[in-house]
């Protein structure tokens, strides 16, 4: 089966982008034959499974279960133990596998007693479930490598031998018994929040991103940005950055749409004259946004809805105008990128109208509104996604390119059975949920992490430390958050970012009075930007293998477009004016908002995002003197601080460099 995100490079930059993603990803075996099917069908069922209890109703602790347990099998069965055994099946595979399958059967038979006993859990309780947790540990290191598996392995041993440490760190001391029947038994360790969203709606956003990929919705929304920016030369950064928000959208998935985007536009790029590696920073500067945009934003995006016990739509709001905000950075700067290199406006190919390309593929604009439309209806968010996938497949027959399932299938063309399988329905239902058992065994890993905290009573002393090293400033403490979410993040993933400093940092936040999901929405936005940093830069690693760019230098540029975008979540924690960015946290208090200060908000933060791109890009209307340049990064700086006299001061300088660019090119133009 191929795989549409890097169907369009070169065998050879292909094998380089996919090494990448197995590098970061883990490197699963291709099986061919009988075993091959029979994964694909298995993946397949998995997938249905979890569409079912959508629809219907499965007890949360068999669906939980079942997830890890399946996720478990899947990881053993495709992700070898070691580089060698790469593609073979091997015995402790299978044992692995089925020691996964017995600790579900154990706390299936356990009945309602199971639960009831996790204080003083039975000497198999122990056993099974810390067989549990070493197959959850493995699971992390073939899917995510040493990295996760360490910072989990630390806050376990924390847990055990925390009463050995000195204060203000140390706790009473857990024994194995209590902290494995605390993982295992109830639904707040390995079974808890992070497993409840992974089953309920992160595997059903993949699924339904896979549908779209199949269905050919990637391909017609490039294809799109580029006939509605004329295909000129000059156009292709904003196309870049269009086409980035459409793919992005119900993706929800960075280094999908880096290399979507990349694999079509990195010639473009090329011709116009940008730069390898700031092609490839573009790239993945674009792929960013897919994370924080609506409708499907990032995995650790449902985790914020159920953290804080709010509606999904809620979150959906809070990411609108930060991603307004964030495209918008990236618009100018690619604006100026056009002044600043003196981009033609050459036509660089011949592509349909973006009139024609509606009329052919309308159906596609329909998967970036239709779970924000199910959800406006009264639909749950895992209804939603539900009916927006069938939805998708449905709509996916109105052409034959697009359709999911060969209308040769139906015509009695072409075996039923063979042809059904190798249809693009059954590759998207195998992939939707293949695609999801890095993020699983991330969160489940993330359980233990959770549990540890719970337990621990570590979130509580690590805001005490914060706030005492921050000496009760809202400003020390949220730059010593941000830099907590960097650090972790650099380490790994976006969705194992969030979980640790949501329930380690956000703490400190919210005891100085920032509201909580301006606090939690913080480190959501710090946990995305760490995505683009080494070691596990994998959009800007994956744009510089497309673009033949290093992939250090692909990273420090991919900062430099992200940069006018940084400070946009101090606006919304350091004064309370600036929640107006998040659109006041939720639907029913955005009824009764004051409007004109949002508006207001809103302008002002624009204005200061066109002040740093111009500031950071040394050029604005024309190249900028040393000191309007740093008049530009002064003025932006005030510009999205809510207070008066920032806003006063910043369109001061801003339109002071503005008036002085003005003339300068007139007396330019003059001579």
């Amino acid at each position: 089966m191929t795989d549409p995100l890097t169907d369009s490079l070169d065998a050879e930059t292909r094998q380089r982008v996919e090494d990448l993603i197995k590098e970061e990803e883990g490197d699963a075996n291709q099986y061919k034959g009988s075993l091959g099917i029979a994964l694909t069908l298995a993946a397949v069922l998995m997938s249905l499974f979890h569409l079912y209890a959508a629809y219907a109703i499965v007890p949360a602790q068999i669906l939980r279960a079942t997830h890890v347990t399946m996720v478990l099998v899947f990881i053993f069965l495709t992700f070898p133990i070691a580089a060698r055994f790469k593609n073979r099946l091997m015995l402790w595979d299978i044992g692995f596998a089925l020691l996964a399958v017995s600790t579900l059967i154990y706390a299936m038979l356990g009945g309602d007693d199971f639960a009831d006993r996790n204080t003083y859990p039975l000497t198999t309780d122990v056993l099974f479930g810390s067989v549990l947790i070493l197959l959850i540990l493995e699971a992390l290191r073939r899917t995510n490598g040493w990295v996760l598996l360490t910072v989990t392995v630390s806050f376990l041993l924390y847990a055990l031998f925390g009463n050995y440490l000195p204060a203000p760190w140390t706790h009473k001391g857990y024994e194995l018994a209590r902290l494995v029947g605390f993982m295992y038994m109830t639904l707040e360790g390995i079974f808890g929040t992070a497993i409840d969203v992974s089953s309920t709606l992160i595997i059903l956003f993949t699924i339904f991103g896979a549908f779209l990929q199949f269905s050919g919705a990637g391909k017609f929304f490039i294809d799109f940005s580029f006939s509605v920016m004329g295909g000129k030369t000059s156009n292709v950064g904003k196309t870049v950055v269009l086409s980035s928000f459409l793919l992005g959208g119900p993706s929800g998935s960075g280094v999908a749409t880096t290399v979507t985007v990349g694999a079509v536009a990195h010639n473009m790029l090329a011709k116009a004259g940008y730069e390898k590696n700031a092609a490839g920073g573009l790239l993945a500067a674009g792929g960013l946004g897919a994370i924080i945009s609506p409708p499907v934003l990032g995995a650790a995006a449902f985790l914020i809805a159920e953290f804080l016990k709010i509606s999904y739509l809620d979150v959906l709001l809070m990411a609108t105008v930060p991603t307004f905000l964030f495209y918008l950075g990236l618009y100018v700067m690619v604006t100026i990128d056009a002044r600043k290199y003196n981009m033609s406006e050459q036509k660089i190919e011949s592509i349909e109208s973006a009139w024609t390309l509606t009329k052919k593929y309308w159906f596609h604009f329909f998967s970036l509104i239709s779970i924000v439309v199910f959800m406006l209806m009264g639909f749950s968010p895992g209804m939603s996604v539900f009916w927006a996938t069938v939805a998708s497949l449905v709509t996916s027959f109105l052409r034959s390119d697009s359709a999911m399932i060969s209308y040769d299938t139906f015509q009695g063309k072409a075996p039923f059975w063979a042809s059904l399988y190798n249809s693009k329905f059954t590759q998207a239902l195998s992939g939707g949920f293949t695609q999801v058992l890095s993020i699983a065994a991330t969160c489940a890993g993330a359980g233990l992490i959770v549990g540890v905290v719970v337990l621990t009573g570590l979130g509580l002393k690590f805001s005490a430390i914060v706030l005492d090293y921050a000496d009760g400033s809202l400003f020390l403490t949220a730059l010593f958050t941000g830099l907590v979410v960097w650090i972790v993040g650099l380490a790994v993933p976006v969705t194992a970012s969030y979980i640790i400093c949501a329930v380690i940092a956000a703490p400190a936040m919210i005891k100085l009075g920032v509201p909580d999901y301006a606090a939690h929405m913080f480190i959501f936005y710090y946990a995305v930007l760490s995505e683009v940093s080494p070691p596990t830069a994998l959009s800007p690693f994956a744009a510089a293998a497309i673009c033949k760019g290093d992939p250090y230098k692909t990273t420090f540029q991919s900062w430099k477009y992200v940069a006018p975008a940084i400070l946009v979540p101090f606006i919304f924690v350091l004064d309370p004016a600036g929640v107006a960015l998040l659109l006041m946290g939720n639907v029913k208090a955005l009824a009764a908002a004051n409007w004109s200060e949002i508006a207001w908000i809103v302008f002002t933060a624009s204005a200061g995002i066109v002040a740093l791109a111009g500031g950071l890009q040394n050029w604005f209307i024309l190249k900028t003197s040393l000191i309007e340049r740093w008049v530009l990064i002064a003025s932006g700086v005030a510009l999205t601080y809510p207070s008066a006299v920032g806003d006063i001061g910043g369109f001061a300088g801003l339109g002071m460099v503005v008036v002085l660019q003005w003339l300068r090119q007139s007396r330019q133009q003059a001579n």
